[in-house]
């Protein structure tokens, strides 16, 4: 899938995980750094492309790129897996709690958790392509959906761009309307400036 897709997958996962959990008071720099860590965590899998758009957006990023590549066994292979995921998982817990005394207003679970739902729908996305993801390396194979690989996205073309993106986007505004004012509600009274 394409960086934008990513995007929009990784926000609608969040709004879906939010609204489904009785919602408690929080402060507004927790929900901007949520908000930002599930971003990353929706195109942190890609770390291992030395093309993708984080490290164009880097004044020296395709050396980076490159040396993240070749560490990381190339794209699609340890950052798209269950080993990945627990691996980024456990350098983001890190950092977050050493960036806490800075930032003490930040509840760094809920962050924490929401880069955790922009990791996991990175991956279950790129399920979808025509690659499929390692999900079980070291055991290499690559599991997609649907099993059969022809029926299956090829990455950025126009079943993505068409047809896929939009209906995220929809999902997303669908779960913004259902919910209006429940959030509306906790927005007024519950985020703590």
């Amino acid at each position: 899938m394409i960086a934008r897709t990513h995007d929009v997958a990784a926000f609608t996962a969040l709004m879906a995980v939010v609204l489904s959990q009785p919602l408690h008071s929080v402060t507004l720099a927790t929900v901007v750094a949520a908000v930002l860590a599930n971003q990353i965590g929706g195109i942190a899998p890609d770390i291992d492309q030395p093309t993708a758009p984080f490290w164009r957006n880097l004044p020296v990023g395709g050396i980076f790129g490159r040396l993240i590549a070749r560490m990381m066994g190339g794209h699609r292979f340890i950052s798209h897996s269950i080993l990945g995921l627990a691996l980024f998982g456990f350098a983001a817990h890190w950092l977050l709690a050493a960036l806490h005394p800075i930032i003490p207003k930040v509840d760094i679970g809920l962050v924490w958790w929401s880069f955790m739902i922009g990791m996991v729908s990175h991956l279950i996305m790129d399920s979808f392509t025509k690659e499929g993801v390692p999900w079980l390396l070291p055991i290499p194979w690559k599991f997609g959906l649907p099993p059969v690989r022809r029926l299956r996205i090829t990455t950025g073309k126009n079943i993505e761009r068409f047809v896929v993106l939009p209906v995220l986007v929809g999902l997303a505004i669908w779960l913004f309307a259902q919910s209006y004012t429940e959030i509306s509600t906790f927005t007024n009274q519950y985020i703590k400036r």
